[in-house]
């Protein structure tokens, strides 16, 4: 009930918008009702129940048409924006903002309260009958040049900064300051694992965990598959839940005739140290293939938390805890690897890898960035540690034929402030995933935070005309502020950019500074 109380504003908005739509489209369906009765004349004179039918139906289809309309705006996917702000609503991930304050590139602790509703939303609702604010335009004569240099000039972005403009849909680099130049990328590094992730296993694919029982034996083995969003929740959320593996698994043991079994859980999908070279952090848990909530200690499910010192455990422990309830006896876990013979009784998987794409991105969530660099480790071959991550991350954006000079990876999240990356790739990597032929990367831009609305954006740009226009990854490090993403423009071309500044001593004048260059850009219909 509480999503509903909280969306009972916008839908009133909504249903106010579409009442004028309502009235003309009963009126032109007029004639039409007017034409079906004459040709049933003969059996009645008087309306029957087809005639209310159609008219309901007519006004019908015109109401749904105004609410779909106005809950827009819609992507070139079918992705209806306001989907992402329920989405984000419903992982109380409103607020957040990555690090502030603090040498890290992941959100800062939600707001209590979640994402505040859309702050008028007149940029994204703009079009249902012409009224409310408009995003401010430049001249069409200006040159992008003109907009943005002085915008980029501020002292608050620091001594380092380079930048880029691409238009989409013709590939052609409208605006370009040292964009090959490779600076420290901070978060916008998801971008990159998201498109090598989705171009290494596709869109569809899941990630399973599942219980398997040695034969012969009572040792049942927790096989992670390196779900980062495995949850041991009541509330699932539709994530693969933890309870529901603990619940089949204890019917087929009990099917068995197994009441007491002695448990393991298995990690080997994953190698090499679990640990992030920044070593113990809140930003982010030890990388291991089992895991629920991230390892988190409090109830959240994004930005910063204190972790438990061994994810890998402490899920099989929960799992433990969910089979007693069954009535199951089971031993103090272990970690052991589980034979080729071992005989699976049950499995969850995870949502399609593009929602949990979408969610690294919305959240900057770097738990499940580092668990994709891992996933694309284990499906091209390579060794699947930190390094290998990184190497297969370079690998598949080199299939791809993306320009890689001047950019290097050193893990999937951004966190290593050796990693690498220039303009001239991030606006490349943008341009990739919104390519038609290429819809399997999608993701990439359906999971970018969308200005004023969702995730790591939803209490920014509320008050600039750019909110719903702006879809952009942020990122933050001490010293580096970074944006990259897509805007609208005033003349309706969609333009991937990416903004990277380094030396910067104020992250909120800084980010400030890079949310009006996005403002002008999206306001900009410049040469």
């Amino acid at each position: 009930m509480r999503g509903w109380q909280a969306a009972r504003p916008r839908l009133a908005r909504l249903a106010r918008s579409a009442r004028p739509r309502v009235a003309r489209a009963a009126r032109s369906a007029r004639p039409l009702v007017a034409r079906l009765a004459g040709r049933t004349g003969s059996r009645s004179a008087r309306p029957g129940n087809w005639w209310y039918t159609a008219g309901a139906a007519t006004a019908g289809l015109a109401l749904a048409a105004g609410v779909v309309t106005a809950a827009g705006p819609w992507d070139s996917t079918g992705q209806r924006t306001a989907e992402r702000e329920r989405a984000a609503a419903l992982e109380h991930a409103g607020g957040t903002d990555h690090g502030r304050g603090s040498d890290t590139s992941a959100t800062s602790t939600a707001r209590a309260d979640g994402p505040a509703p859309a702050p008028s939303a007149a940029a994204v609702l703009e079009g249902l009958d012409g009224t409310g604010p408009k995003v401010r335009s430049a001249s069409g004569t200006t040159s992008l040049a003109d907009v943005l240099d002085p915008l980029l000039a501020d002292r608050a972005l620091g001594a380092r900064h380079s930048a880029a403009v691409v238009d989409v849909a013709d590939g052609r680099t409208l605006y370009d300051r040292g964009a090959g130049q490779g600076l420290t990328p901070a978060s916008i590094t998801k971008i990159a694992t998201a498109v090598a992730v989705l171009s290494a296993l596709g869109p569809d694919h899941r990630l399973t965990t599942r219980a398997a029982l040695e034969p012969g034996t009572r040792r049942l083995v927790l096989v992670g598959g390196g779900d980062p969003t495995l949850t041991a929740r009541a509330d699932a959320r539709g994530w693969a839940s933890l309870r529901t593996l603990a619940d089949t698994t204890a019917k087929a043991l009990a099917g068995r005739g197994l009441r007491e079994v002695t448990l393991s859980y298995d990690t080997t999908l994953y190698a090499g140290s679990d640990l992030h070279p920044i070593g113990v952090n809140e930003n982010v848990a030890r990388v291991t293939a089992l895991t629920a909530d991230e390892g988190r200690t409090d109830d959240s499910s994004s930005g910063p938390a204190p972790r438990v010192e061994d994810p890998a455990a402490d899920a099989a422990r929960a799992f433990g805890r969910f089979l007693a309830g069954h009535g199951i006896k089971v031993s103090d876990p272990g970690p052991a690897k589980a034979t080729g013979r071992a005989d699976t009784l049950a499995s969850v998987s995870s949502p399609p890898l593009s929602d949990v794409v979408e969610r690294m991105l919305t959240n900057s969530d770097n738990d499940i960035a580092e668990g994709l660099a891992r996933q694309t480790a284990a499906a091209t071959g390579r060794r699947t540690d930190f390094t290998g991550g990184a190497q297969a991350i370079t690998a598949q954006l080199g299939k791809l034929g993306l320009p890689l000079a001047g950019s290097a990876f050193h893990d999937g999240s951004g966190l290593d402030r050796a990693d690498r990356l220039t303009a001239t790739l991030l606006t490349a990597l943008l341009r990739t995933a919104a390519d038609p032929h290429r819809p399997e990367l999608r993701a990439v831009l359906t999971g970018l935070p969308v200005a004023g609305f969702t995730g790591t954006l939803a209490d920014r740009y509320a008050g600039d005309g750019a909110a719903g226009i702006v879809r952009a990854k942020t990122g933050t490090l001490t010293g580096v502020n970074t944006l990259a993403g897509t805007a609208v423009d005033r003349d309706g071309r969609l333009l991937a950019f990416a903004f990277l500044t380094d030396g910067t001593t104020d992250p909120q004048a800084a980010q400030s500074a890079l949310d009006r260059t996005a403002t002008a850009l999206a306001a900009c219909g410049c040469r």
